[in-house]
């Protein structure tokens, strides 16, 4: 009679991946210590142990073999060495966004300077934390259009103890912005609306993918804003084949720098533009 042990569950599993995704031995081994709670060695000492819950574990399963993410199964997501909660209704943090905070932080000199900053689609809010975990005396508004990703972000920001330095506000761009801001952040919709993306995109926030029917409309409107209010800094995300777009558009515009990066891939990712 069949054992409902770690050996035989993950070999279940991964007969019910194979073909449908990659790495599906892997994927078995994660939900399997995520439904467990335990980590890759216990799994692997183990192997005769029972596995309870079974209907819970393959409804998981049955969700990945749809192509749903990973982290929307589990409601969680490492980025920048910290664990946050995630949902359908924020996007998934990618790695290289982890390079636009880089970016910010090597840009302010004055690690305890009391800046305020904004960020422009806030999403699950990792961006706006971990700028607050970096520069202690710094504020934030954080805005979305989107109240599900807010909901998110408030999670997330509570989770990290930073309510009374992150307000979370719901809105376009900066229309709900009047105050003063020292430094502007955005990891905003860039992708042109006709393009066709992977089926596992189709689960995140459609408005947190598209900018619109070129792609780089929403970075257009930000640039104007920062431009008419005179924001020092802004650090921006974007698409690998827009660095000239953004270029052109700023050709007549007096700037102190206008600098763009590269993610670890060696395409062109986002800009920093001092005012």
């Amino acid at each position: 009679m069949k054992r409902d042990n770690v050996k035989d569950t993950l070999k279940e599993i991964t007969d019910i991946l194979n073909s449908k995704i990659p790495r599906a031995g892997r994927e078995a081994q994660l939900l399997l210590m995520f439904h467990l709670q335990k980590d890759e060695l216990w799994l692997i000492t183990n192997l005769k142990s029972e596995v309870s819950q079974r209907e819970k574990l393959f409804k998981m399963v049955e969700r990945r073999v749809k192509n749903e993410p990973f982290e929307y199964i589990t409601n969680s997501v490492n980025f920048y060495s910290h664990q946050f909660y995630i949902a359908k209704g924020a996007l998934i943090p990618r790695p290289e966004t982890e390079i636009l905070i880089d970016e910010v932080i090597q840009r302010v000199e004055d690690k305890e300077s009391k800046l305020k900053f904004v960020e422009v689609g806030v999403g699950s809010g990792i961006i706006s934390i971990i700028l607050a975990l970096t520069f202690k005396n710094a504020t934030f508004i954080a805005i979305d259009i989107s109240q599900d990703a807010l909901d998110i972000a408030k999670i997330n920001i509570e989770r990290f103890g930073l309510a009374d330095r992150i307000e979370l506000r719901l809105g376009s761009l900066l229309d709900c912005v009047e105050e003063e801001i020292d430094y502007l952040v955005s990891n905003p919709p860039y992708i042109a609306d006709d393009e066709k993306l992977e089926s596992n995109l189709s689960y995140e926030p459609q408005n947190a993918l598209f900018g619109g029917t070129i792609g780089d409309e929403i970075i257009q409107k930000l640039l104007d804003e920062v431009l008419k209010r005179k924001i020092n800094f802004f650090t921006c995300e974007m698409g690998y084949d827009q660095k000239d777009k953004i270029t052109t558009y700023l050709k007549d515009t007096k700037l102190n720098t206008l600098e763009f990066y590269k993610d670890w891939s060696d395409f062109d990712r986002g800009f920093t533009l001092e005012v």
